[in-house]
C-alpha cells in the first residue's frame, strides 16, 4: 500500500513540476523598440551634475515615450572638442549637444551676452535674465541658424582664475598673464583688457596646455577646477568671478522637428526639468569643491571686484561691447544687471 502511494504521490510531482516548467513566465511588457535613437554630447566629466542629470531625465524620456526616443549620453569630449561637436550638431552627426553661450557665440553672437564681464551680480539676476526676456532674445537668434534651444538654460557658474605662477590680487597682477580662455572674442576682449595674454583652447586641451606651460593660467567655475583635477597644475585660485557662465541645451532643427508632437513635448519637458534639477545640483557642487581643492593644496585668495570692473570701464570694453550687441540688447542686459557703462 506504502508503494502504491509513493508512486502516486511522484507521479503528481513530476505532473506538477512538468506544468509549472510548461507554464509561460509573466513579465512586464518591454518598451518598443526605439523609434528614435539620438545622441547628447558635451564636454563635461561622467560624474558631473550635467550628466548624472541627463542619465536619469534620458531614462525618463525613454518611459514616458514608451521607448520611441532613445537618448544616448557622451561626455567628456568623447565625440570632440567644443567646436568640433558643435560642427557636428549642424550638420546632423549628433542630435543634441550643450554649449556655453560664450563659445556658441561664433555661430550667434549675441549667445556670448550673458558672458559679459561682472554683469550679474547673483544668481537672482542670471536667472531672471535667462529664464526671461534676454534668454529669449537669445534664443530666437538660436533659432535661425537651424538649431533649437530649450527654454531653461543649465548652470556652470561664476568663474575664477587660477595660476600656477603667483596669485591674482589685483588688475595688475594679470597683466601679462598667459591665460587659457574660452574660443570667443568675448573672452579675448575681456582678459586682453586687463593687459593679460590669452589664448582660446579647446577644453579638452587644456590639462595639457596647463602642464606643458603653454599657458599658466585659465578661469572656470569651481566645481569643473575640482572635477577635472586643475589643481594637479596650478597653486592658486583668485576668487574673481569675474563672469558667470552657462549651457544652452541645443538641438539640431531637422532631428528635432523630426520627433512626433507628443515625443517632442515630452523631450522638452524632461529637458528643462533637467536644467532646473542640474541647476540646484550645481549651487551644492560650487560651495563643496572649494573644501576640496583646499585639500588637495590649491591656495585661495579674495579680490576686490570693483577695482576689476572699473578697468573694464575705463578701457572702453562695455563701450565697445555695447555697440557690438546692439542698443537693444544691451539694454535688455542692464534692465536685468544694472548700469554697466
Amino acid at each position: 500500500m506504502r508503494s502504491v502511494t509513493s508512486r502516486r504521490a511522484f507521479n503528481k510531482g513530476l505532473f506538477l513540476a512538468g506544468a509549472a516548467f510548461a507554464a509561460p513566465a509573466v513579465y512586464p511588457r518591454p518598451l518598443r523598440a526605439a523609434e528614435f535613437s539620438y545622441k547628447y554630447a558635451n564636454n563635461s566629466p561622467a560624474s558631473w551634475p550635467m550628466n548624472t542629470r541627463a542619465v536619469e531625465y534620458a531614462e525618463k524620456i525613454k518611459q514616458e515615450t514608451n521607448g520611441r526616443l532613445e537618448i544616448k549620453v557622451f561626455p567628456n569630449n568623447q565625440l570632440g572638442g567644443d567646436t568640433d561637436m558643435l560642427s557636428q550638431l549642424r550638420s546632423g552627426g549628433i542630435e543634441f549637444f550643450t554649449l556655453s553661450g560664450v563659445i556658441l557665440s561664433t555661430l550667434v553672437p549675441v549667445a556670448s551676452i550673458s558672458g559679459v564681464g561682472f554683469a550679474f551680480k547673483d544668481y537672482g539676476q542670471v536667472w531672471g535674465a535667462m529664464d526671461g526676456e534676454l534668454g529669449d532674445l537669445v534664443r530666437s537668434q538660436i533659432a535661425k541658424v537651424g538649431l533649437v534651444a530649450m527654454d531653461k538654460m543649465l548652470d556652470n557658474g561664476y568663474r575664477h582664475i587660477t595660476t600656477s605662477t603667483a596669485p591674482v590680487r589685483t588688475p595688475a597682477d594679470v597683466k601679462g598673464l598667459k591665460i587659457r580662455v574660452q574660443i570667443s572674442p568675448l573672452s579675448m576682449s575681456v582678459f586682453k583688457s586687463f593687459g593679460a595674454a590669452p589664448t582660446g583652447i579647446n577644453w579638452s586641451e587644456v590639462y595639457s596646455s596647463l602642464q606643458t606651460k603653454i599657458v599658466d593660467g585659465q578661469e572656470n567655475p569651481l566645481s569643473i577646477i575640482e572635477s577635472s583635477k586643475i589643481y594637479e597644475v596650478q597653486k592658486y585660485c583668485s576668487l574673481t568671478g569675474h563672469v558667470w557662465d552657462g549651457f544652452h541645451f541645443l538641438a539640431n532643427k531637422r532631428h528635432w522637428e523630426a520627433l512626433p508632437q507628443d515625443v517632442r513635448e515630452i523631450a522638452r519637458t524632461n529637458l528643462n526639468a533637467m536644467a532646473m534639477a542640474q541647476r540646484a545640483d550645481m549651487v551644492v557642487a560650487n560651495a563643496a569643491a572649494r573644501a576640496t581643492l583646499e585639500r588637495n593644496g590649491l591656495v585661495f585668495n579674495t579680490v576686490d571686484q570693483d577695482a576689476f570692473r572699473a578697468v573694464l570701464r575705463q578701457s572702453g570694453f562695455y563701450s565697445e561691447w555695447q555697440d557690438r550687441y546692439g542698443k537693444q540688447a544691451w539694454a535688455t542686459l542692464e534692465r536685468n544687471s544694472g548700469g554697466l557703462g
